[in-house]
């Protein structure tokens, strides 16, 4: 049985070539990428062979509690995870829990994050090819922590099969990887810089880590290297007896797995509240902003936004700590209000056949537009203000403090009258509902790159009267322009929001039918 669950994964995989042959194509790079990478690994490690032991083992020991963690947490984030061999598949097969729990660990090895982990720790063995203890131990070790990789993910995908099947969880997760990514410029500068200043502290830290179950199994020939015999019988038993625990909890997950597999159909809440629709207003426009603000909390391809936006303060203070001022910080709050601002101008798109439920209920454009608009404004309005004025605590530069709100106040309502224009006029491809919020959609990518350059071009030339009060207090110094700035900024965004609201309804009243027509295409 082992041996079939072994082949039914190696079929699988050399399925996945007979695909399309554009699919091949992106398989194909990937795999070159990451035999790429895989070599520079292995080339790296068996450089170590000649450098000091206690570094070897350092970056050795580090190294491999880093890919444990990393096959502890991944799958818990990447809803792309391979599941070709989910147990809950083999709930109606009456296969004995052991060899489903033999098949399954060594089919893990079959792909590439497996392949890929346990020829990266058998390159450990090149490291410690300086003694025939040292390298045996190596071996073993790199046999034992590759063993604990997969066995540690199997044991969190299991443990976590009901959040998997949900797709709020598949949401979340998928932009949770996003925000390292945001942030992976500050967090490499601070893994250099925390490096450079601790370079003592690694191999205490090392040491440490290799008696537990994260470094214990990538000691074995470091410690056989240096003689210390007692110290790798103990760490070969935390190591055993860490695989022995995670395939004991493994066991008992993949029996209730198999009893009770996940169920994500159905529904707890109970009938009888209406939530955001009870607390707004009982009109057309407060019906429609009900709806909207739900989406805001509820639709990841929403949610995207509203976490890249926090990000913003970390990157600017980030530039200002490594550059020694502090000003990028002062934009902070237009531009916020200019991205939020704009993020409606896709709101019908994300919509997409859904829009019909407006069309059905004979809602007048202007209702429409007004109800999305103050959606947004709900949510933007606050995170503005605060981004306008927290900036300033940091810099003290309180002179500027009318100006950049007047700014960011003409911003917001200026930014959000356009989009409720441009999106009752052309529909923007986006990801489709329930698709991920970073996918790519297909669609005129041209006729969209158009729209959104032409549309950030008229929001520029209405924000004229803000930037050359902006500019007058920059050349002369006087806070003069800041207090007319407050003024005609939220005076003139309100005006040109209203103007906005009123032809982006009459648009949509008049193209309404048009517009689901062009929504329905791009399904």
């Amino acid at each position: 049985m082992v041996a079939h669950l072994l082949s039914l994964k190696w079929r699988l995989l050399l399925n996945g070539f007979k695909r399309s042959p554009w699919q091949l194509v992106g398989m194909a790079l990937g795999l070159l990428y990451a035999l790429g990478v895989l070599s520079l690994l292995i080339g790296g490690l068996i450089a170590l062979r000649w450098a000091d032991a206690e570094i070897a083992h350092t970056v050795v020991v580090l190294g491999g509690a880093a890919t444990v963690l990393g096959w502890a947490i991944i799958p818990l984030l990447a809803s792309a995870a391979d599941m070709t061999l989910d147990p809950a598949r083999f709930t109606t097969f009456a296969i004995p829990p052991r060899q489903l729990l033999a098949g399954l660990a060594l089919a893990g090895f079959i792909g590439i994050p497996g392949l890929a982990t346990l020829l990266a720790a058998l390159g450990t063995v090149g490291t410690w090819w300086r003694s025939v203890p040292a390298a045996a131990g190596a071996f073993l070790g790199a046999i034992l922590g590759a063993l604990t990789c997969i066995v540690l993910s199997k044991v969190v995908t299991t443990a976590t099969a009901g959040l998997a099947s949900s797709r709020r969880f598949k949401d979340v997760s998928s932009i949770i990887v996003f925000i390292p990514l945001m942030l992976l410029g500050p967090i490499m500068v601070g893994i250099v810089d925390g490096v450079r200043g601790s370079a003592d502290y690694l191999p205490l830290l090392a040491s440490t880590v290799s008696w537990t179950p994260l470094g214990a199994a990538w000691s074995l020939g470091g410690d056989l290297e240096s003689g210390n015999t007692g110290a790798a019988a103990l760490k070969f038993l935390i190591s055993a007896a860490t695989i022995a625990g995670l395939l004991l909890g493994w066991h008992l997950l993949l029996q209730r797995a198999l009893v009770t597999p996940p169920y994500s159909g159905g529904s707890a809440r109970k009938g009888g509240k209406l939530g955001l629709f009870a607390l707004l207003p009982g009109t057309p426009a407060g019906a429609v902003a009900a709806r909207a603000l739900i989406y805001w909390m509820k639709d990841p391809r929403y949610a995207a936004s509203l976490v890249i936006v926090p990000l913003f303060p970390v990157i600017f203070f980030f530039s200002g700590s490594q550059s020694g001022s502090y000003g990028l910080l002062m934009i902070l709050g237009p531009l916020t209000a200019f991205m939020m601002a704009w993020s409606i101008c896709a709101d019908v798109s994300y919509d997409n056949t859904a829009f019909a439920l407006h069309l059905a209920a004979g809602v007048k454009g202007i209702d429409d537009r007004l109800g999305r608009a103050l959606a947004c404004l709900a949510i933007s309005l606050p995170v503005v203000l605060v981004f306008t004025i927290g900036p300033l605590f940091v810099t003290g530069d309180w002179q500027w403090l009318p100006n950049l709100l007047g700014l960011s106040l003409g911003t917001l309502f200026t930014g959000l009258g356009l989009s409720s224009v441009i999106s009752a006029r052309y529909n923007i491809a986006v990801p489709l509902p329930g698709d991920s919020p970073f996918k790519k959609p297909p669609g005129n990518v041209a006729q969209t790159l158009a729209v959104q350059a032409v549309g950030m071009g008229v929001l520029a030339l209405l924000l004229v009267p803000e930037l050359a009060l902006v500019a007058v207090q920059a050349f002369s110094g006087g806070t003069e322009a800041g207090w007319i700035n407050l003024a005609v900024g939220p005076l003139l965004g309100v005006i040109l929001f209203v103007v906005g609201v009123r032809l982006g309804g009459k648009w949509l009243d008049a193209r309404g039918p048009e517009m689901f027509a062009q929504l329905s295409v791009n399904r």
